[in-house]
């Protein structure tokens, strides 16, 4: 499930290290929040590159800077999230979050709604219904 700032989370199938790099915008980092076995994938210089705020993360994360995925783990590889875990992430990043500062180490941010991610087949469509 990809996490974009900004936008409502989605599902996308990522296949090996190269699309998950294209899909965060560089290297990757994985860090592990969580007590079950999930993982979230970003940008290791996602601050250094001036990526924008994304998300928080509990857990003493603090946040995620650029787009990044949740995945699940195993003994040794990523692998997809089951249905259960999809659902219940995609409400958990739903909101699309601002920075406004931080205390310690936990930022402060302020949910706002968040822009649905547009599909090439979903924008094919107005584009032909602007030209009717």
């Amino acid at each position: 499930m990809v996490v974009e700032p900004g936008f409502v989370p989605y599902e996308k199938e990522i296949d090996g290290l190269k699309e998950m790099q294209e899909t965060v915008g560089g290297y990757i980092d994985v860090i592990y929040p969580y007590d079950e076995p999930v993982a979230i994938v970003c940008n290791d210089e996602a601050i250094i590159h001036n990526m924008p705020f994304n998300r928080s993360v509990e857990g003493g994360y603090g946040g995620v800077f650029g787009t990044f995925f949740i995945c699940g783990i195993t003994e040794d590889n990523l692998c997809s999230l089951p249905p259960e875990q999809v659902d219940r992430f995609k409400r958990r990043f739903h909101h699309a979050e601002i920075l406004l500062g931080a205390v310690e180490n936990e930022p402060v941010t302020l949910k706002v709604s968040p822009k649905a991610k547009e599909t090439p087949k979903q924008k094919g469509r107005e584009d032909f219904k602007e030209r009717e």
